[in-house]
């Protein structure tokens, strides 16, 4: 009985192997009839073949953009699949593969782009570049046809550029969909206007500015009204026009920092921005005999040689004159070089010592050649006091000033 029912079940599988052998062998024999396999853009695209679709059959399809499945469309004892225009739009490379009960067959169709040029995308940078003959741009042109695909390679594409009074045309072609050229500055400053051409269609207009190299090393120089340290006048410092090494003058806008040492080797700066390759910054004139080292620095790049400018001695004396009780102080007049007054502003110093220990310091301004001040009794109470002056360089010492 067990012996039995082993043949039965050897039969049955015997049986299933045999069907599934014929139903294959069916599939086999599908017959290709498409035998186009380059195809435009645009272009319909149909897969014939020959036989009975079963209601199992399909095409599965992929390119670059993704994978569909096409249904078949039956005519008599044929059949065929008809590819979307999302497919039959794009270039590149379609795989089918005929699916059934079993893989039956493959292939691969070419997508070609139009022979024609609709537009021209076009890309360029950086916008400005440094003259010297050593920095680019770079130009990336893309033509594509009416269906936007990029043109089929060794497509021919003009570039043109024109600077100052030369213009410039190269040939290049387009490679991996889009073609580029490289495009050096020149020595000379200047703007940089770029188009290209394919197939007789023309690119817009593209400009970039060649600016000049980093400028090289300068002269200054000043300006002043007088020589004299009056506190009140102002000192113009200038550079010479500033150059790059190919005798380009420099972007406006350069920025210069002027230093000033004084003859106690304290530091100050002032700056100004180029205007035509120039440079200027103003300072104010010291208010007592000095003498400045100036060097100015376009910083990183460039440098000045060094200068010295000497300022006289403006004031000689001044007096000091204390009110009866000796609380109420005058200084002045004070005088300049040509005996007029100073002008209002001037700072006048005052230094109290009481018990040869600094007690206060008083700031105060010239008015009309004057400056005056007030000691208060609460806050300077009788004693013995020691003051000093400082006006324009100038001191005045008066040690022992008895306060009732």
């Amino acid at each position: 009985m067990q012996l039995k029912y082993f043949y039965i079940i050897l039969f049955i599988l015997f049986f299933a192997a045999s069907s599934k052998r014929n139903s294959g062998d069916s599939i086999q024999n599908f017959e290709l009839l498409t035998k186009q396999t380059s195809y435009v853009a645009g272009d319909v695209i149909s897969i014939q073949f020959k036989g009975k679709a079963s209601a199992s059959s399909y095409l599965l399809c992929s390119n670059s953009y993704g994978t569909i499945v096409v249904k078949p469309s039956i005519e008599n004892a044929t059949f065929k699949f008809t590819l979307p225009k999302s497919f039959t739009n794009k270039t590149g490379i379609i795989n089918w593969e005929l699916i059934g009960n079993s893989s039956f067959k493959t292939g691969i169709l070419e997508v070609l782009p139009q022979s024609n040029v609709k537009a021209i995308e076009t890309y360029i940078g950086p916008p400005s570049i440094e003259a010297g003959e050593k920095d680019y741009t770079m130009l990336v042109t893309i033509p594509t046809d009416s269906l936007d695909n990029a043109l089929s390679d060794s497509t021919a594409v003009t570039v043109k550029h024109q600077f100052l009074d030369k213009n410039y045309s190269k040939k290049i072609t387009i490679k991996n969909g889009i073609a580029y050229q490289n495009i050096y500055s020149e020595r000379e400053d200047g703007r940089i206007i770029i188009s290209s051409e394919c197939l007789g269609l023309d690119s817009k207009e593209y400009d970039v500015n060649v600016t000049p190299a980093i400028p090289t090393d300068f002269s200054i120089n000043y300006k002043r009204i007088h020589e004299y340290a009056d506190g009140n006048q102002i000192t113009t410092l200038q550079t010479s026009v500033l150059k790059d090494v190919y005798n380009n003058i420099v972007s406006d806008g350069t920025f210069v920092t002027f230093f000033l040492t004084d003859s106690n080797g304290l530091k100050s700066s002032t700056s100004g921005t180029t205007i035509k390759g120039v440079a200027t910054a103003t300072f104010l004139h010291p208010d007592h005999q000095e003498r400045y080292n100036v060097k100015a620095y376009v910083e990183g790049m460039a440098e000045s040689n060094t200068i010295n400018i000497t300022y006289k001695k403006a004031i000689e004396t001044f007096e000091v004159k204390f009110s009866e009780d000796k609380r109420t102080i005058s200084i002045g007049p004070i005088k300049s070089f040509m005996s007029q007054l100073v002008p209002d502003g001037l700072n006048v110093a005052t230094k109290i010592y009481k018990d040869d220990t600094l007690d206060n310091t008083i700031i105060k301004e010239t008015r009309n050649g004057f400056a005056r001040l007030q000691l208060d009794k609460n806050r300077y109470p009788k004693g013995v006091y020691k003051i000093e002056f400082y006006a324009a360089g100038i001191s005045k010492t008066f040690n022992s000033i008895n306060y009732e």
